[in-house]
This record gives structure tokens, sequence and C-alpha cells, in this order.
């Protein structure tokens, strides 16, 4: 979601972007022929449900709100649809899924008199849209009609057999042309992501599909932006060209999703952003093994654990181990400035989740959104699938919001557990690792044996096998907040004071006489005492007796 201005971002290339996170599985890169792709929404005070758009048949001349999805003010209206389709979260009933991460580019570009910005732009793709072939034709013909009031966005854009990136920037204002785009399909068996740094180079070398406006190189060629050759033109070198911002805080996540799956050490000097001559890192790789959607969930959650951007190696991590760093990335100290780390998991989450398509089940069947309201590393994703039309209320909870706490919404309570834990990771994590991962195995254990069910529901009654799934979501939202809540409870009294509680045979050990035995005392981690050790030198050295 939108950045704030960039006094925290060492002026890079996406000044008022949007702080946002975007991995994607093609389906021959699958273990099971899924397509996977994956958003997270980043910004503080940031508060959102799992939203909901009906399906809906529509009159001639009605209109349809621009309402914009960051500030919520009105853009406008546009001609509605005749028909749409029903949306749950960012994924629709025919597996159409559409994610984005903002990388601002060319201030100049933002047409500031448009009326669709990049939020209400994905969901009208969704709503309109039966294949991402599809939703790319709507979007793209909608801001040519109506005028993109955004700064330049990355899209993920699938269905169960495609999954592209399209890269969109307004053209200022000008009266005869709206936007400039570029979209390519990522090959099958390969993955690909974005993360707030335009990723589409020089397009004409890409063995895939290209689709592009007609305007996408004479725009930058008549602004004096681009003088080559059309087979020379590089979309992001024209728009957004990487800068080290774009490389150590965006190009970075896409890194290390990477190197999950295969051996990044040649595009590590990219990703570290500080050598102007590293070679450009691909727009997609070949994994080195098949992915599931566990794979995907903890890509999700990574902190660059294990490479040389690694987040516990230095005195930020506290006394146990924190792989989160307090914002703004940038900070002052006697006159030199200094940033820290931002990998995809980071505690502004206001959600992510994980899309799941797959061809070959009944579309309503088909198509999983794995759910997380809050920092997926903090958070279990619950499974919500694509013909639900009510939402679990712990991801829309009546009365809940941005400054109002209820323990029965999964923002808060996950966010209540999360600020717990953050400040004592290597202390109170395993703890909450411990639920999440039981709670993500259930899911799993239960999937099969629930699509089963469903599947033969729908031979016979289509709607009944709807019902069926979403009330199995339902279940399982009301399942999330109420073992988040006991955790909650769990971890104040086992940690409390910074000491640890012991239990025996899953309670609390007692005292015969019923007192409460003693804590156990563990200390600072290792690598802290290591790091206090070196700094204050020989002041905390015990004397010999």
């Amino acid at each position: 979601m939108k950045k704030q201005l960039l006094t925290v971002l060492l002026a890079t290339s996406f000044v008022a972007a949007e702080a946002c996170t975007n991995f994607i599985a093609t389906k021959g890169a699958t273990k099971d022929g899924s397509v996977f792709v994956t958003y997270s929404a980043d910004d503080y005070g940031l508060f959102m449900k799992l939203v909901h758009f009906p399906a809906g048949i529509h009159a001639k001349g009605e209109k349809r709100e621009i309402i914009d999805y960051d500030s919520g003010e009105s853009h406008g209206f546009i001609d509605e649809a005749p028909v749409t389709y029903n949306v749950i979260g960012n994924i629709n009933e025919y597996q159409v899924s559409i994610g984005e991460t903002t990388y601002g580019g060319r201030e100049e570009m933002i047409d500031k008199n448009g009326i669709i910005d990049y939020g209400s732009l994905m969901y009208l793709g969704l709503q309109r849209s039966k294949t991402a072939r599809e939703a790319i034709k709507v979007m793209t013909e909608l801001v040519d009609k109506y005028g993109y009031n955004s700064s330049g966005e990355s899209f993920t854009i699938a269905d169960p057999n495609e999954v592209w990136i399209m890269e969109m920037m307004g053209c200022g204002g000008d009266a005869k042309q709206k936007v400039v785009w570029v979209a390519v399909r990522i090959p099958d068996g390969m993955i690909s992501g974005h993360a707030n740094q335009a990723r589409i180079g020089q397009f004409s070398t890409y063995n895939t599909e290209v689709i592009t406006s007609e305007n996408c190189i004479k725009f930058a060629r008549s602004k004096g932006w681009f003088t080559g050759t059309d087979k020379e033109f590089n979309w992001k070198m024209a728009y957004d060209a990487p800068d080290f911002g774009g490389r150590r805080f965006c190009e970075a996540r896409v890194w290390s999703y990477f190197n999950h799956f295969t051996d990044m050490s040649k595009w590590l000097p990219w990703a570290l952003g500080k050598d102007p001559n590293a070679e450009d890192m691909p727009l997609w790789v070949s994994p080195n093994k098949k992915i599931e959607v566990s794979d995907m969930q903890n890509s999700m959650r990574d902190h660059y654990e294990g490479t040389a951007l690694s987040m516990n190696e230095d005195l930020g991590q506290g006394n146990w181990d924190m792989p989160y760093r307090p914002t703004p990335l940038q900070f002052e100290y006697n006159g030199k400035k200094y940033f820290t780390e931002r990998p995809a998991s980071t505690q502004q989450s206001a959600f992510s989740y994980v899309c799941q398509l797959r061809s070959w089940l009944p579309r309503e069947i088909g198509g999983i959104i794995w759910f997380a309201n809050d920092d997926g590393n903090m958070s279990p994703y619950v499974p919500v699938y694509c013909s639900s039309t009510v939402q679990p209320e712990c991801f829309n909870t009546p009365g809940a919001d941005a400054v109002t706490f209820s323990n029965k919404n999964a923002f808060w309570v996950c966010n209540w557990v999360s600020n717990m834990v953050y400040p004592r990771y290597s202390q109170m994590f395993p703890s909450l690792k411990e639920v999440r991962d039981s709670l993500d195995n259930s899911y799993f254990a239960n999937q099969m044996k629930v699509e089963a069910k469903a599947k033969e529901i729908y031979k016979s009654n289509k709607a009944a096998a709807v019902k069926y799934l979403n009330d199995y979501s339902i279940t399982k939202g009301e399942e999330m907040i109420n073992r988040w809540n006991k955790l909650a409870y769990y971890l104040i009294v086992k940690y409390n004071d910074m000491a640890v509680k012991p239990e025996k045979d899953g309670k609390f050990e007692l005292t015969p006489s019923g007192f409460a035995a003693s804590p156990q005392r563990p200390g600072m981690s290792q690598n802290a005492r290591k790091a206090l050790a070196e700094q204050t030198g020989e002041r905390f050295v015990m004397p010999s007796e």
C-alpha cells in the first residue's frame, strides 16, 4: 500500500511509492501444477479487511464511483459493466488474481486528472475478467478511456494457466495519450517477482509474449528519455532506472525469493546496490525444485536468513535476535547517513496472501486465497475459496478499524501477539511458530478431503458446493482467531518479565504447595552477549575471586 513520502528511503526511485511484494510461480514450476502468486501490503497505520465485491448484473447507463484505494477520496464516475463477477480479496470466481507493487518512476508522468487509481484498477480488472489476458485488455482499455492517476505500477495478473507482469504509467496529463504500458508473460516453468522497482527491461530480447501500448517506446522517445533503436528499448531504464534504493530495498526482496530456489550469487552485487557495474538481475529464473504452497508462504516470511543481507549480525537485533528494524529505513548519526535492510517480511504488513490457481478443478473449487492479516511470518495463512461470498468475521469485523481494537478481529489480535514477540524474538517466536505451523499444517492436511467432498457435492448442486467451501473458510477463520487469542494470553503468562515459566505435560508447573514454579532466566541471546562484550571491553568483566 502507499508509503509515506520518502524522507524514509534515501531518495530512492519509489518516492511516494508503495511498499509491497509480489512473488510468482508458474504452473510448470510447481509440484502439482498450481499457479502461485503472492502479495503483501506494507504501510504503517494501514488497516485492511478481506474485501468482497459480489457478482452483479447492471442496467445500461449505470455508473460506478471510483473511490481512491489509498485516500478514500472520490475521483468521479465511470460506466459500470453489464456483468461483474464475484471477488473475494484479490481473486475472483474464475480464478483470476491481480496484485501490485508501486515503483513510482518519473513523477512528471503522473496524470493528476485521471479518474482510475491503481487499486481501483485491480478490482475493476477482477470484477470484469475471466482470464489474465482479458484482465489486461479490460484494465488498459479502462485507463485509455478514463485516465490513470497513480504513479508507476507493476501488476501481477494471473489465471490457472498463465501469469503476466504488466507495468504502467500515466502520460502526465497529455490530452491525446493517457497511459503507457507493457505486459510480459512469464514463461511456464519459471518464477518471477517484483517489489517496488520496475522489473521489465529490454523486452525485445525476451523469449516470450510481450504486449505493449502503441506509444510504449514513442512516448519515451518524444521526451528525450530514449534515443536508440526500438529493439534496444529498455522499459525500466527509460521510465524507472534502478538506483541504490531500487536495488537494495526492492530488488533484494526478489533476489532473496529467487535464492531459495536457485543459486543467485552471480546477482548478489546487483541486490546489494552499491556496485554501479553490477549485472542486472533477470526478470525470471528457473527453480531447482518444484514449488509448493508452503514454499510460497515461507518466502513471504523471509528476512534474508543465511545470506549476505542477514539481519542477525548487528546491534539492531537487540537482546533476542530480532530480524526486524524500526523505520524509517534511513537514519543519521554523527553527520553520516545509514540505512537498514528491507526484507519481504516486515512488521508494517497489513495483510499478505498466497493465491493458488488450479486449472484441473471446477473454478469454484480450484482457486484459494491463503490469507493472513498482519506480517505473514507472525500469522497463519487461512484458506478462503474464490467462490466465497461471505468473509470470515475475523477478516471483516464490525466495529474494528485502524484505531479501534477488537479481539474478534484478525488484524488486531495478530498485531497484539506480534508486538509482544518482536522485541523478544528468539525467546518467544518458537512458541508462536509452533502454533502458526500447527494451524498451517492442519489446513494442508484437510485440503484434499475438503475438496473431494466439495467435488462430490458439486456434481449435483454447485450452489451447495460453494456454500460448503464458504462455510469451511469461515470455520477456519473462527478457529484461527480463537487460537490466536489463546496464544496471546499464553505468551504473557509464559514469558512475563523476560523470564520463562516452566511447563510439564502442557501445563505450567506448580510447587507442591500450589505456587508457580520458579521461572527460568535464560538471559540475552549469544549474539547479543558477544556484541555487548565486544562493545564494552572490560567494563562488565567480573573480577577474579
